[in-house]
């Protein structure tokens, strides 16, 4: 009986140090874990932290950028009030032959101001989506004037250029264009092309209507893939519509939708240098005499 009695109270002796080593090794696991535990919560809100002062940051950034914004659509404003105050932009009730008689044009005047002059499509197949004008902005969720016109494309459609020029600018653009391409044209026009994933030219190339400017994306301040279009004339904003429709067969759409170019003396300048060479040369060199033996 002692000994059953011994026996009994070495196995409850053991039972309770086991139970209460393992109420210890348990106990020392949950601190551990408590400890790790209070370690990721001070990262989290260290996270937390630096996610609230990214969004602030980024707050201002796009107030900065809404700013440059208006102040650019101001500055178009009062750049149209200037050009309009010394004799830039035709006058509203001027006849429209005053400013351009096209049946006076040759053919080769009319070519050479299609091919100089921005004309036709940026894209092999166009759809505008969004047209010139005052919109509500989709990623500033504001109105805001639109200076150019937007066309359908996914990424990667080759966009070409709409008239012979020089790249003045092939790359990353801090002013919401993204990866622009931007070429200078004949008699001070200009066009843009931004939103590109990829451009093909580099700045100083010489392009010909009709050259492979680049590829079509959605970079910089764009809310889905497509090509922004501009057509600037003297650093001025020019609805590209009538000059995305302007062709041979549809010659005087241009002249009748877009009054703020004097056409006319355009026109005059042109007829100059579409002069044949061999009447430019007997105009400037001497009549040759025939001379005696």
């Amino acid at each position: 009986m002692r000994r059953f009695v011994a026996g009994i109270g070495i196995f409850l002796a053991t039972c309770f140090l086991g139970g209460f080593l393992a109420i210890y090794f348990l106990s020392y696991q949950l601190g551990s874990l408590n400890k790790e535990v209070g370690e990721l919560q001070a990262y989290q809100a260290l996270i937390k932290q630096k996610n609230q002062s990214l969004l602030s940051e980024q707050k201002q950034l796009q107030a900065t950028v809404e700013e440059k914004v208006a102040a650019l659509s101001v500055m178009s404003d009062e750049l149209g009030t200037i050009e309009t105050m010394i004799g830039l932009s035709p006058a509203p009730d001027a006849a429209l032959y005053q400013r351009l008689d096209t049946a006076s044009q040759t053919a080769s005047e009319k070519r050479y101001m299609l091919s100089t002059i921005p004309s036709g499509y940026p894209l092999s197949d166009a759809y505008v989506t969004s047209r010139f004008g005052m919109r509500n902005h989709p990623v500033l969720g504001r109105m805001a004037l639109h200076g150019g016109a937007d066309l359908r494309a996914g990424v990667g459609t080759p966009v070409y250029a709409t008239a012979d020029g020089v790249v003045e600018w092939a790359g990353m653009n801090d002013s919401g264009f993204g990866r622009l391409v931007k070429l200078n044209h004949n008699f001070g026009f200009t066009t843009l092309y931004g939103h590109l994933s990829k451009a093909a030219v580099s700045i100083g190339d010489y392009v010909r209507q009709g050259d492979l400017l680049g590829y079509s994306g959605n970079t910089g301040m764009s809310s889905a893939p497509h090509l922004h279009y501009e057509v600037r004339h003297l650093h001025r904003r020019l609805a590209p519509g009538p000059f995305m429709e302007w062709s041979w067969e549809n010659y005087d759409v241009l002249f009748t939708r877009e009054e703020k170019i004097k056409w006319d003396s355009l026109a005059k300048t042109l007829r100059k240098q579409t002069v044949a060479p061999e009447r430019r040369w007997s105009q400037l060199a001497p009549p040759l005499t025939a001379t005696s033996s």
